[in-house]
Formats: structure tokens, C-alpha cells, sequence
């Protein structure tokens, strides 16, 4: 069973993700890494097959990445997908949440996110795909400016308790 990480765009899910993986000693996997690393940057991606074709590559990603007992960062949009929303009831789906105003900094200097070119761009983006996140979440955790380390050792515990408590 993954650890599943789901969330707006910037709101820390491969950092946050990377240290939770270390805190639970499993494998971290990012499925736009893995796409990245398939295919190439996904900003050409878009600009050169666009956004349906990216998807499919997210979706095969995803499949590869849940095989796996580890934690998994998705992309922001990988929760658009119907087989991928049905995939994540047999895993922990974490909401990682972030508010616009913790995030400008980060959309801004990015340019890495093709369907977020600026703040507000992103807040519409979110606003359309909240609802999406919550249902899917088991749980949900801000990031806001909270160190890292400090919203993966609360995840941790967390996750920590539910096993103990479903056991």
C-alpha cells in the first residue's frame, strides 16, 4: 500500500514527500519525475503533443508508481483521471494544501508549470479541482510556511496512529 501525496501545484508534495519516505523508510517516487524522465520536460510536453497527451503519460506513471509500497508524490492534476481517483481507494491519500499567499513566491519563479503561468492562474486552477482533492483525502495537512521536516514528522505520526488504530 502507497502513501499517496495529492495537492495544488507548489504546495511541497516531492519535498514534503521525500522526507516523509525517509521518516517511513520506504521508497519516495515522484510521477512527474517519472514522466520527466520518460519523456522529457513536461512544459515541452504540453507546448509539443498539449495537455491530453500528458496525461497519459501521468497515467502510465501513476500505474507504474502505485505497484509500489512507497510514497508517491502526484502531480497536481493526476487526480483528474477517473482510473487514477478509483486506484487511490486501496491507498493513504494525503492532501498536502497550501493558500495562494504562501505560494506566489514559488508560482512566480517557477515556470515550470504549464497550466500555471501566474497567481492568479493558479487560485483558479485550485478553486476548480478543491472539492476533487477533499474527497479523495484521507486527511489533509497545510504547508503553508511550516518547515518541511516539521509537516513530514506530523504526517508520519499520523500515519503512525491510523495503522495503530486499524490494526
Amino acid at each position: 500500500m502507497a502513501v499517496v501525496l495529492i495537492g495544488p501545484p507548489a504546495a511541497g508534495k516531492s519535498k514534503v514527500g521525500k522526507r516523509l519516505a525517509a521518516l517511513l523508510d520506504k521508497e519516495f517516487i515522484d510521477t512527474d519525475a517519472l514522466v520527466v524522465r520518460d519523456h522529457g520536460p513536461i512544459p515541452e510536453i504540453f507546448a509539443e503533443h498539449g495537455e491530453p497527451h500528458f496525461r497519459e503519460l501521468e497515467r502510465a506513471a501513476v500505474v507504474e508508481a502505485l505497484r509500489h509500497d512507497a510514497v508517491v508524490s502526484f502531480g497536481g492534476g493526476a487526480v483528474l483521471d477517473e482510473r487514477t481517483q478509483a486506484d487511490l481507494e486501496e491507498h493513504v491519500v494525503v492532501l498536502l494544501d497550501v493558500d495562494a499567499e504562501s505560494v506566489a513566491d514559488r508560482i512566480v519563479a517557477d515556470g515550470k508549470r504549464p497550466l500555471v503561468r501566474d497567481l492568479d492562474s493558479w487560485i483558479a486552477l485550485v478553486a476548480a479541482r478543491r472539492p476533487l482533492y477533499e474527497r479523495l483525502a484521507d486527511v489533509r495537512f497545510a504547508t503553508g510556511t511550516r518547515p518541511r521536516d516539521k509537516i513530514a514528522q506530523a504526517l508520519a505520526d499520523w500515519i503512525h496512529r491510523s495503522r495503530e488504530f486499524t490494526e
